[in-house]
């Protein structure tokens, strides 16, 4: 990576005729870090963005040809690569076509139609002809109005799978133990939902990056969260001596965790299952076993052939296909063929993989509706994925070469951020009707009752940091969100699903409006809900918005118990956090929970008040009172962090730390930091308690709103 430079004229802001280009080409020139203050993109920026998006104003005279050239595309352009009908809704990119213009339609089924009446939902080919013989060919997105509709209110649990061990997972939560919470959840305590981290797949190495944020695809689940011995398979296995010594093994790392106070090490039961699932490999499949293997081939075609690829090749090569040798580099080489034939039995391995943990998944799925759960598992789409892994080899054309996705500088983040993530590049996905993001959500919607979507604002805009520079020196891209909507809708609905976008901090003027009209759902966490156009007191609860899942934390944020003893300022301190002193930022904590305290006392909600002098019970009290308190609100979605059912006092992720801190690596664990296991929160007084307010209470809540 290089340095950033400093001289003066780095730091430009862009001259009128940049400025215009970048405009057509969604670039900003500009950011409001608050509604009151401007900043102005550096020139360098704005160039290196557009020099990722194949538009090259390095030079006066190629900025006057880029522009010039980009000015008549459009000034003679009759539709734009995707154009997006709401059924019941004009369309007008078709509207502003001169009269007498010919439409031709091939639906994806194959039919053929005139116009646009009674279009099925799907995506599309559109040829439109105007009277002067031009014509021009569009991917056609036809979408419903809106999601579906939540299927009235419900509680439910949030969790990261890993985290939650029971007596049977080989050293981190799996697939199985999921099924045994939805099915426990369900049927036991009345939850509507299961909402989990990320299961993409991830980048193979050691150590890994065990972050589920930065996977090598979105596309694939990863194998490290079977259970391996549900593998039908698994009983028909040769070598059942050795199976029963990886077991034994696995039994060890699992005490390590729970017994011993180690932390979860994902490498080590990777190594483990690998091993197992190969000796389960060899064993044939059944007749229909077999049918439903070769159908799921069928059905997800190239990319799964790519992906199973890329990870065959990682175990010869390693995982950073940028240093493979150079006809590797390419998925479609001819070098990449005789490669992939020679590595056949692994490519097939990597298949098999990914084919029985897309089974799991569905049947996690299914035992949580057969738990009574209305929605069931809530998966987790990461923003991005690794610039080294298997999607930015695949499908390389559609990122960003040389830029990184993170965010501006704001006032929590003076220096910005880059999460080193490579974005989609918006005119590729436009050109291609949006072809790798409609195959990744239908990917993810085969086992959701919804969908969570991290930084929901990326289907807006996302913050393009360009390599060896700083976050400071980055700008915001634009994406065509009507389009990106669409594709989400139709999914969603076509899956009969939800979907909840996080959209906490700063968030674009119109984008939450946006998102509510077509009935994707926001994020409302309680300490963050405050009148902050007004006074800064916190809103009451029947100010909040109705369309939201309302949660007293996240996998980011403090635990309840933690942050109302104000635990959390004690560890960012330990860690060398903090920007101001101890004292003041004790002070300013211990200001904010009183003032909560306030307004659960004034409401008549029990415990308000107490709580901060270590008796156990209080606390409990306290963090049943935040939750009823977010039962006060018309929220259609309730979330309870399920290590806060036990008095978890950790974070499973803190935000600026690297190796300061175990980040996705902590096992679920009690008030005293006792790791516990799934049947042990399920046995858990504490847990049922916190269950039992909301389901009593949860008949009771206030009329939806909005």
């Amino acid at each position: 990576m290089t340095a950033p430079r400093e001289d003066a004229a780095h730091h430009q802001p862009p001259g009128e005729e940049l400025s215009r280009l970048a405009e057509l080409h969604g670039v900003a020139t500009s950011y409001s870090p608050s509604p009151d203050r401007t900043v102005p993109a550096t020139a360098t920026a704005v160039t290196r963005a557009l020099a990722a998006l194949g538009v090259d104003a390095s030079t006066p005279q190629a900025l006057r040809t880029a522009l010039a050239a980009r000015e008549r595309h459009l000034r003679e352009r009759l539709l734009p690569p995707t154009v997006v009908a709401w059924s019941g809704s004009p369309v007008p990119a078709l509207t502003a076509l001169p009269d007498g213009t010919r439409l031709h339609v091939t639906t994806e089924e194959g039919d053929t139609r005139t116009s646009l009446d009674g279009l099925p939902p799907g995506v599309h080919e559109l040829t439109a002809t105007v009277p002067d013989g031009r014509t021009a060919r569009s991917h056609l997105v036809v979408a419903p109005p809106r999601l579906p509709s939540v299927p009235g209110r419900s509680h439910g649990l949030l969790v990261q799978l890993y985290s939650l061990l029971s007596s049977r997972s080989w050293g981190m939560g799996d697939l199985g133990d999921l099924a045994e919470l939805t099915g426990w959840a369900g049927r036991d305590l009345g939850v509507g939902f299961v909402q989990v981290n990320p299961l993409h797949a991830a980048v193979p190495g050691t150590p890994t990056d065990p972050s589920p944020y930065r996977p090598s695809s979105r596309r694939f689940p990863d194998p490290v969260h079977l259970r391996v011995e549900d593998v039908p398979e698994y009983a028909y296995a040769d070598d059942q001596e050795t199976l029963r010594s990886l077991r034994e093994r696995a039994a060890r790392l699992r005490a390590a965790v729970l017994e011993k106070g180690e932390l979860i090490d994902r490498d080590a039961v990777w190594d483990l299952k690998r091993q197992a699932l190969e000796l389960v490999a060899r064993v044939p499949l059944g007749p229909g076993r077999d049918a439903a293997h070769r159908a799921f081939l069928a059905e997800q075609g190239q990319a799964l052939e790519d992906h199973a690829t890329w990870y065959a090749l990682a175990e010869v090569h390693g995982s950073d296909w940028t240093r493979w040798p150079e006809g590797l580099r390419d998925p479609r080489s001819a070098e990449t063929a005789r490669a992939r034939a020679e590595l056949r039995d692994r490519v097939d391995f990597h298949e098999r993989l990914a084919w029985l943990t897309d089974t799991q998944l569905t049947d996690a799925q299914r035992a949580a509706r057969e738990a009574g759960m209305a929605v069931g598992i809530v998966h987790d789409l990461a923003v991005g994925v690794h610039p080294e892994g298997a999607d930015t080899w695949a499908q390389q054309e559609y990122f960003a070469a040389g830029m990184s996705v993170g965010a501006p500088p704001d006032a929590f983040n003076a220096r910005g951020q880059d999460w080193g993530l490579p974005p989609w590049r918006p005119d590729r996905l436009a050109a291609c009707g949006y072809a790798p993001y409609r195959s990744l959500l239908r990917a993810l919607f085969r086992s959701a009752g919804a969908l969570r979507i991290d930084h929901v604002m990326g289907l807006f805009r996302l913050w393009w940091v360009p390599q060896g520079e700083p976050p400071t020196q980055g700008t915001y891209v634009r994406y065509d969100a009507e389009a990106m909507l669409a594709v989400l809708v139709l999914e969603a609905s076509r899956a009969g699903a939800l979907v909840i976008g996080e959209d906490l901090g700063t968030v674009e003027p119109g984008v939450r409006e946006r998102l509510r009209e077509r009935g994707v759902l926001g994020t409302s966490v309680l300490w963050f809900e405050r009148d902050w156009t007004g006074d800064g007191h916190p809103l009451p609860p029947e100010s909040w918005r109705a369309d939201c899942l309302a949660t007293a934390t996240t996998h980011d944020l403090p635990p309840t118990a933690a942050r109302l003893s104000g635990e959390h300022v004690e560890l960012r301190d330990r860690l060398g956090l903090l920007t101001r002193p101890l004292d003041v930022e004790r002070a300013e904590a211990a200001a904010d929970i009183a003032e909560w305290r306030e307004v659960l006392a004034r409401l008549g909600l029990p415990a308000a008040g107490s709580g901060a002098g270590g008796d156990g019970s209080s606390e409990e009290a306290e963090v049943q009172a935040v939750h009823r308190f977010l039962l006060r609100t018309p929220a259609h979605m309730v979330g309870v962090w399920l290590p806060d059912g036990v008095g978890d006092r950790r974070p499973q992720n803190l935000p600026g730390t690297w190796d300061q801190y175990p980040n996705w690596r902590l096992p679920v664990a009690d008030a005293e930091g006792r790791p516990v296991t799934l049947e042990e929160v399920a046995a858990s007084p504490r847990m049922r308690a916190l269950m039992e307010v909301l389901r009593d209470r949860a008949q009771d809540l206030p009329p939806a709103g909005g």
